[in-house]
């Protein structure tokens, strides 16, 4: 009986992905000063040494993270729109409203804040904060059915992603889901009303 052995290119890619969830999970539960490169490499299981080979710093290792948050952020809003079984207003800004109160974006959050003040981080968070905010609200437009061309629509588009931002916020602090709940319900029939008027 011979065993496969696994290439090393697919033990490099598995350890960093290890890496990355293990960062990302961190942020989520301990912010962005709870979270070390020795804590990163317990969680993931990876020896101090090997996390240290692929990652020399903190910052090297939260940069790579913020990437692979971009892509975890992207993938999981646009599974979202894909399995939403009805696109009415109401239930497209709830799923919006659930995307934003996910530990993903609690993780993400810790970056903006983090970034603030440590300009390596900002120049890493900054384009790739513009990517997922362009994604986003192109998967917004589309789950809508909204009609750009129409004056005033990109604005109220804005307007609704800066609101379920802002919710979600909220949502760091204290369960806020009844409150969200509520508001983007009350949302969700201005936008209608605003929508059919364009």
């Amino acid at each position: 009986m011979t065993s496969t052995r696994v290439p090393q290119a697919d033990r490099t890619r598995a350890m960093r992905a290890r890496l990355l969830e293990a960062t990302v999970e961190l942020l989520v539960e301990r912010g962005f000063a709870g979270t070390s490169t020795t804590l990163v490499s317990e969680r993931a299981g990876v020896s101090r040494g090997a996390q240290l080979h692929h990652f020399p710093t903190k910052n090297d290792l939260v940069v790579a993270a913020v990437e692979h948050l971009t892509e975890l952020r992207g993938a999981e809003l646009a599974d979202a729109v894909e399995g939403l079984s009805r696109r009415d207003t109401r239930t497209v800004l709830r799923m919006l409203g659930d995307h934003f109160a996910s530990p993903v974006f609690a993780a993400a959050l810790e970056l903006w804040v983090a970034a603030r003040t440590d300009e390596a981080l900002l120049a890493a968070v900054a384009p790739l904060e513009q990517r997922v905010g362009r994604e986003t609200h192109r998967l917004t437009v589309a789950a809508l059915g909204a009609d750009e061309s129409q004056p005033g629509v990109r604005e109220l588009v804005q307007a609704t992603l800066d609101l379920v931002r802002g919710l979600g916020l909220a949502q760091t602090i204290t369960d806020d889901t009844a409150r969200r709940r509520r508001i983007l319900d009350g949302w969700a029939d201005v936008l209608d009303r605003e929508l059919a008027r364009s």
